[in-house]
């Protein structure tokens, strides 16, 4: 019996292309969907041991790489495939260097895809061929992105989920609204993940969770 192939995208659409060139690459897989980084947790904590996982990087609660650092610290052995509509080779770099197998942009054609997902399958990496295009790879990750790195590797999903909403902004009453708990519970998952970051507020959390960001110091812009 084949184990799941999890879909990691808020696009319906795009999420039925990769259906397809996910039952050309993994014949009978069971292909489990989702279209948050909640949703995606919970499949996770359903299919620890999934074949594969296709992740969008800007999908409702990911920003930047985030969700790949969390997902790579929670599931080390779950293959990653990065899925992204941006197409800029420090981008794609940065994505293997923090622990996906594969960069496939949304532009690609079906087969590409199911050519990326085969090389994951076999045990390779695989970038585009722009990837290399322009002479020397980059260096992936400065010093200051590994700092942040391990650093936020160190949360537990619920603590991930609770520095998302802080850095899009929410109150603690949000949150604990969209949790569905106490606002003392907030509050004290809000303390210890500044404890494991090593701040000393919330707005050097969110800063350091900001270095993960695709364009660091501008922002996050288009999955």
């Amino acid at each position: 019996m084949k184990r799941a192939v999890l879909i990691a995208d808020d696009h319906p659409l795009f999420r039925d292309a990769l259906k397809l060139a996910v039952a050309q690459a993994v014949p009978g897989a069971q292909i489990v969907e989702a279209d948050t980084v909640h949703s995606l947790f919970a499949a996770l904590d359903a299919h620890p041991d999934p074949e594969l996982l296709l992740l969008d990087l800007n999908m409702p609660g990911a920003h930047g790489f985030n969700a790949l650092v969390q997902a790579r610290a929670n599931f080390p052995t779950v293959p990653i495939v990065v899925i992204s509509a941006r197409e800029d080779r420090s981008i794609m770099h940065r994505a293997l260097g923090h622990g996906a197998a594969a960069f496939v942009p949304k532009s690609a054609s079906i087969d590409l895809i199911v050519a990326a997902l085969r090389a994951v399958l076999g045990g390779d990496t695989w970038l585009p061929a722009s990837a290399s295009a322009g002479g020397l790879d980059p260096s992936p990750l400065d010093q200051q992105e590994l700092d942040a790195t391990a650093r936020l590797a160190t949360l537990t999903p619920q603590q991930f989920r609770v520095l998302s909403m802080l850095s899009a902004g929410l109150l603690n009453k949000q949150i604990a609204a969209e949790l569905n708990v106490s606002e003392a519970t907030v509050k004290a998952h809000v303390s210890a993940l500044m404890q494991k970051l090593g701040v000393s507020n919330r707005t050097q959390a969110v800063l350091l969770a900001q270095r993960l960001s695709l364009d660091q110091g501008s922002g996050d812009s288009t999955s």
